[in-house]
């Protein structure tokens, strides 16, 4: 599977001799990684971000740790806007299967048991680079839509909502009380300035930022 060179895997687990053997395990992958000893050491650091994950990640998570759980960070995690852009891969004992397949059921990607089986383990975390960088780029284009649509005028927002029912330029006219001629300008440009040839296009880019 192609992954992003700079895709990273986040290891949040409180016993070093498991962060140090998925770091290692990761790297024979080529697969960056960073190692966090406790939830609260990876609260402090994504909050240290101005924004969402820049490159695909992912976070491999102990179910059970001192202090704040797994499970907790997992609930601060579902919080932010931008969660869908780190997919969740729980570790977790036989005893906390239960509670892992919860989770998965509430949002997390998926969930390993102890001992793992270091392939599957793997292939598990690269599907889950490959979502984050999926729901990456689908969050970039919906940004993109949604400056486009706010350098519209509010008359050409007007002309836009029409041409989006449907209404041929005559009764978009009508409708504004402008002549056709204008509306002929209004709707070129909004075209233009939403990167759009044709009244379809332009729909399908506002079904995607949910706009229609």
């Amino acid at each position: 599977m192609t992954q992003h060179p700079d895709a990273k895997v986040f290891i949040v687990d409180d016993d070093a001799g498991v962060r140090d053997a998925l770091a290692w395990l990761l790297r024979t992958r080529r697969l960056l990684s960073e190692r966090y000893d406790s939830a609260d050491a990876f609260l402090a650091e994504i909050a240290r971000w101005p924004s969402e994950p820049s490159v695909p990640s992912c976070l491999l998570l102990d179910v059970r740790m001192p202090g704040t759980s797994g499970l907790a960070l997992f609930e601060q995690l579902l919080a932010l806007p931008w969660q869908a852009t780190l997919p969740v891969i729980f570790l977790s004992g036989h005893a906390d299967v239960p509670t892992a397949v919860d989770a998965v059921k509430r949002g997390a990607f998926d969930f390993c048991e102890k001992p793992f089986s270091d392939n599957a383990l793997v292939d598990r975390v690269e599907q889950a680079l490959a979502l984050s960088a999926q729901v990456q780029e689908g969050r970039r284009a919906q940004r993109s839509v949604q400056q486009r649509l706010d350098s519209l005028t509010e008359r050409e927002r007007d002309v836009m909502d029409l041409v989006i029912e449907g209404l041929p330029n005559k009764l978009v006219a009508d409708r504004l009380n402008i002549s056709v001629r204008t509306v002929e300008v209004h709707r070129s440009r909004v075209f233009d300035k939403m990167g759009v040839k044709s009244a379809v296009e332009l729909a399908n880019a506002l079904r995607q930022l949910g706009a229609r």
